[in-house]
């Protein structure tokens, strides 16, 4: 039974603080279930991934179906995953079919579906204030919004959470990530026949660089005008790497990520120079080929609560997870699946909310740990427990079956019904 009117017959309100994927998930499913909604995105300007791409899970393929968005061509297919060591040669191999899609055209094709009038750009959150009745969302230009539920889904620096959880901020991972997307045209010809249609991984020790193929500008699939995105995590520690690498042009020291313009010709030259030095030959090839790479220090975060009366937080402001498990828009579109199932289980929103939290929670924290456990050794320092984890998920074998596959959550969920 859906619960989302009031006795006289108004539509109770939710009010959205945040645009993106697990913003937009809550948005279509509220309003599906009858809800009033209203998002508010801080940024003024169209939302941009910088170029992420992402696997396109199955879970992720069936919320976007269920919404009626047409999935048919929403990446590239990849069929299997190969490993190069150092040299160039076939170290592994692994056929495992996945697709894998643009941040970009995911978040256009929710949006493009919205109403509107729903979404409000520009609009930042400067505080919520709650009463008995409702929630009152405080603007940063002085402007004000109520309503009956609060949504935190504004991302890892989140507003919501901040006023909820004052205490929390995003955990350096000890890693850091150079990315680049390559076109499909500039690949040599013998290049591309060997790698350009696989996950191809090459595993520098305490290092990984993987890059596989995804659509091209306006997202063109057709042969030739596909690109293939790159990704390179190398340790950097918290304490002077990073700072150096996150020091910009002029000096200035910037925090969490860095815009690309801005990273010192130094530090692309180092991370050039160490291509020339770890890689198999044929990906050295590929990283001549980056113009303006992308720097992510990688983060995760680990929220201990989601429900906070009348407001609750999901997708990554509640829960970042590092990249290697691939879950986070898939984990943003369960978590906003799952606040609007139990709202429509029970007619009093606190109680929802709680419930909403028991049945996350516990999924985030899986994975967040699965992730942790699959970059353990990426760090540039380890606990002996997370050096046991580097033994266990380090080898080529488990790099090549466990990145980006989501079969943990079934088998724990398995397990825990054996039990």
């Amino acid at each position: 039974m859906v619960f989302a009117h009031r006795e006289n017959g108004a539509a109770r309100r939710a009010l959205v603080v945040g645009g993106s994927m697990s913003g937009l998930f809550a948005a279509h499913l509220l309003l599906r279930a009858g809800w009033d909604v209203a998002v508010f995105e801080r940024v003024e300007s169209q939302l941009s991934g910088r170029g992420a791409d992402i696997v396109a899970q199955p879970e992720l393929i069936a919320r976007l179906g269920d919404l009626g968005i047409d999935t048919s061509a929403l990446g590239v297919q990849v069929t299997a995953r190969k490993l190069l060591d150092a040299r160039g040669a076939l170290a592994a191999s692994l056929d495992c079919p996945q697709v894998m899609t643009s941040w970009e055209r995911v978040y256009r094709a929710l949006r493009d579906c919205l109403p509107r009038e729903r979404y409000h750009r520009g609009a930042g959150v400067a505080r919520f204030v709650e009463t008995a009745d409702g929630v009152t969302l405080h603007f940063i230009d002085g402007s004000a919004a109520t309503g009956d539920l609060v949504i935190g889904a504004d991302g890892i620096r989140s507003t919501i959470r901040q006023q909820c959880l004052p205490q929390l901020g995003p955990l350096y991972a000890g890693y850091v990530a150079w990315r680049a997307l390559v076109p499909e045209e500039a690949f040599p010809a013998a290049i591309h026949r060997e790698i350009f249609g696989y996950m191809t991984y090459c595993l520098p020790p305490g290092e990984q660089f993987l890059g596989y193929p995804v659509a091209g500008p306006h997202d063109d699939v057709a042969a030739g005008r596909r690109r293939f995105n790159v990704i390179w995590y190398r340790p950097a520690s918290e304490a002077h790497e990073l700072p150096a690498l996150l020091t910009d042009t002029n000096g200035v020291r910037h925090e969490i990520s860095i815009p690309p313009p801005l990273i010192r010709p130094a530090a692309i030259a180092q991370m050039r120079a160490a291509a020339e030095r770890l890689i198999a030959p044929q990906l050295r090839a590929i990283v001549r080929l980056i113009g303006e790479p992308i720097l992510q220090p990688i983060y995760d975060l680990e929220s201990p609560r989601m429900a906070f009366g009348r407001v609750a937080i999901i997708g990554d402001a509640a829960f970042v997870a590092r990249p290697h498990v691939g879950a986070g828009v898939a984990k943003a579109a369960d978590d906003a699946a799952a606040l609007v199932a139990a709202l429509a289980g029970e007619p009093e929103i606190t109680a929802a909310l709680r419930r909403f939290e028991a049945e996350r929670l516990p999924v985030n924290c899986k994975i967040i740990a699965r992730a942790r456990h699959l970059g353990a050794y990426l760090q540039a320092s380890q606990t002996e427990e997370e050096r046991a984890y580097s033994q266990r998920h380090s080898i080529p074998a488990a790099v090549l079956a466990e990145t980006a596959v989501l079969d943990f959550l079934q088998a724990s969920e398995a397990g825990a019904g054996a039990t």
